[in-house]
Order: C-alpha cells, then structure tokens, then sequence
C-alpha cells in the first residue's frame, strides 16, 4: 500500500463523514421548521383561548393543555382545531366538551376574573 492509497482512502472517509454531517443538518434543520410552524400554531390557539375565555396567556396555556390531555390528543393537533374554531366555529363534540370545561375550571380561578363586590 502505498502513501497515495492512504491519502485516497482517508480523504474518502472524509468526504463519507462531511456528507452523513450534511444529512444529519438538513434532517435538523426540517425538524426545527416544523416546529417552528407548531409553536406559531399553538401561539395563535393560545390568543383565541385567551380572546375567547378572558384569561391571560399563562391560563390560555394551560386550557390548551389540559384540553389535549381530556381528549387523549396532541397538543399541536389541538391548536389547529382550535385555530380552525376561530375561523369556521366548529369544533368535534369531544374537543368542544373537553375545551369548555377547561376554560370553565380557568375562569374559575384567573387573575384575569372579575372582581367581587
């Protein structure tokens, strides 16, 4: 073996390992899009929470989040049909139960509440 041989196959090694580096930032850099994309979704869902229950963003969260645990759901999947509620007002009967009952419990207890006299 010569010392052109070893220098072929490391430089080969090193174009093997720069082009798995590329795959592993390109499937990095699509996993950060889409998440990007859910967080603005479940942002928007929290606002028409917030909007539609009176509650701050803290409470709006937590309404989202509970509403995906009642109904077995992700939260992303959530949002989205929250979202689509703001514009279409339909929502599944499960989702709608689960949603109401939550911001039911929120108002209950949000520091956004009304004051008693």
């Amino acid at each position: 073996m010569t010392s052109s041989d070893v220098d072929g196959t490391a430089a080969q090694d090193r174009q093997a390992q720069q082009g798995e580096k590329v795959v592993e930032l390109q499937r990095k850099v699509i996993q950060l899009e889409k998440a990007v994309e859910s967080h603005a979704k479940v942002d928007q869902a929290i606002g028409i929470v917030v909007a539609v229950g009176k509650l701050s963003p803290d409470e709006g969260w937590t309404v989202l989040r509970e509403t995906s645990q009642h109904t077995n759901m992700k939260l992303s999947r959530i949002a989205d049909m929250v979202v689509a509620w703001g514009c279409a007002g339909e929502l599944p009967e499960d989702v709608r139960l689960a949603l109401e009952a939550s911001l039911a419990r929120a108002r209950a207890t949000s520091e956004c509440a009304e004051p008693t006299a």
